[in-house]
């Protein structure tokens, strides 16, 4: 594995708070929805706005089901490649790891064992981040608190046991970058996408209307800061997702009690480590970032159309502490499956988790290439299906 961010002795050491502990691993996994994905050429996780109604719902029983049985939910077609939810699926199946799915109000349920929030805090998917108004703020500050005391249960129960926080978010880098820029930073051109040739100038006009819409201002030079009113939640109301405040309830709680953190995934989860610096008490920033590490795929930290080093830096910049990045050495390369050599096109590049539970696969000691191997034997399992889930667009 590789740093795209933080230095060799933080890396050393958050790696040996992980231990030899891949197979011990509590995986999270946050299913969330935003109309803002109805926007057409906002998002790659699949093909149409329709379609991507179902995304978190397939993915998760893609997750959990394996490639080789019934799916209720189809695979939505995508312009090229595969779900990285094979490669999610793949690890845990090889590590014998139980993920926890939990529903944070998807238009569809996923048709597997999950964890549905209530009523007040799964309300369903949230507005358009062009609204201005997202998410009520009462559920935004519900789901922060609902994180916190999850964190801090989970630590008790099984202390220092590591955590693994995965999310599965159509339109997720859009309101990503809607955050972040709430927050003050200046992130046009540096947050990520699922699309392979992302219109960064639409991105920007969205937030940019998001956040006028809810009185919020919009920097316009790298590191500024956000108006004094601008409080970090109230961001999260007006132009977020329902995954990023649980996200950071839980790693802000579960890190306070020593449990070696890894934020499964690019620029949303850079945001989600944004949010949490934001609120913590600046005396205990720095403990957040020793136990908290950000795990991404090689397709988005060599993604040409943002730079999640970069955006990590500002991070940086602001609060005086260093992110952790860790970036998999998994790679896809001729003679596998043509919808996995497909990532290597840029044309699917992160997601479910995928970057972070390659990197639980090196840590566990095992070699990148196996998994590579073992992803196409997945994936030739899976798109020899005649049944859902077996539909792939090829440009």
């Amino acid at each position: 594995m590789r740093r795209l961010s933080g230095d060799p002795d933080q890396a050393a050491r958050w790696q040996a708070a992980w231990g030899s502990s891949a197979e011990e691993i509590q995986v999270v996994v946050l299913l969330a929805a935003t109309a803002t994905a109805a926007i057409p050429g906002i998002s790659a996780a699949g093909a149409t706005p329709e379609s991507r109604r179902a995304t978190a719902a397939a993915d998760a029983e893609l997750l959990l089901l394996g490639p080789g049985r019934h799916r209720p939910h189809a695979l939505p077609p995508l312009p090229a490649g595969v779900s990285p939810a094979l490669i999610s699926q793949v690890v845990l199946d090889s590590l014998g790891l139980h993920p926890l799915v939990v529903d944070l109000g998807c238009a569809l349920a996923p048709a597997v064992p999950h964890l549905r929030l209530p009523g007040s805090l799964a309300s369903g998917p949230a507005r358009c981040l062009t609204s201005g108004r997202a998410m009520d703020p009462g559920t935004v500050a519900g789901l922060l608190a609902l994180g916190r005391r999850w964190g801090e249960r989970q630590a008790k129960a099984r202390p220092r046991r590591p955590l693994l926080l995965a999310e599965c978010v159509p339109g997720g880098t859009t309101t990503a970058q809607a955050l972040l820029s709430g927050l003050g930073f200046a992130v046009e051109g540096l947050v990520g996408s699922s699309l392979r040739d992302p219109d960064l100038s639409l991105k920007a006009q969205l937030v940019r209307q998001g956040l006028a819409a809810a009185g919020l201002g919009v920097p316009t030079s790298l590191g500024e800061g956000p108006p004094p009113e601008a409080d970090p939640l109230a961001v999260v109301a007006a132009v977020g997702d329902p995954m990023q405040p649980l996200a950071a309830g839980l790693a802000m709680a579960a890190a306070a009690q020593g449990v070696p953190v890894l934020l499964a995934g690019g620029s949303q989860m850079a945001a989600v480590l944004a949010l949490a610096l934001a609120l913590a008490p600046a005396p205990l920033r720095g403990g957040l970032v020793a136990q908290v590490a950000i795990g991404t795929t090689a397709w988005v930290a060599d993604d040409p159309s943002s730079n999640l080093g970069c955006l990590l830096q500002t991070l940086e910049r602001r609060w005086g502490v260093t992110p952790l990045g860790l970036v998999a050495d998994l790679r896809f390369h001729a003679p596998l499956h043509p919808a996995l050599l497909d990532y290597e096109r840029g044309f699917v590049k992160e997601g479910v988790g995928a970057g972070g539970l390659a990197l639980a696969w090196q840590l566990s000691g095992r070699h990148p290439q196996d998994l590579a191997k073992a992803c196409d034997r997945a994936c030739q399992l899976l798109l020899a299906e005649t049944g859902p889930g077996a539909s792939t667009v090829r440009p």
